[in-house]
């Protein structure tokens, strides 16, 4: 996971193997996404649907959530907003300060 953000807006970036799952959780912050690549089985709520590459989800803040890449691996860009503080201390170290670092 590569979690880059700003002041009031966070990407996340989420390789996930086959069979990875995001358990159910929620938190404050409204997401949005999309699935770059891969199927994922994604319940936002009280629905549940398998999604494929090219879908765009919405989840509203406090809303109970899970995924789990189906079929193989899956790619997930998820935007944040407010930042989420707790990815927030992972974030930004692997971007370079230098060219060519």
């Amino acid at each position: 996971m590569r979690t880059p953000f700003g002041q009031n807006l966070m990407l996340s970036y989420l390789e996930m193997d086959d069979g990875a799952e995001v358990p159910l959780h929620h938190h404050p912050h409204e997401q949005g996404g999309i699935l770059i690549s891969g199927r994922v089985q994604l319940t936002i709520g009280d629905e549940t649907r398998t999604v494929e590459a090219g879908s765009l989800f919405l989840i509203p803040p406090n809303v109970p959530h899970r995924a789990v890449a189906v079929d193989g691996p899956a790619v997930v860009l998820d935007v944040f907003s407010p930042v989420r503080e707790d990815y927030a201390k992972l974030a930004n170290h692997y971007i370079p300060t230098k060219v060519g670092t």
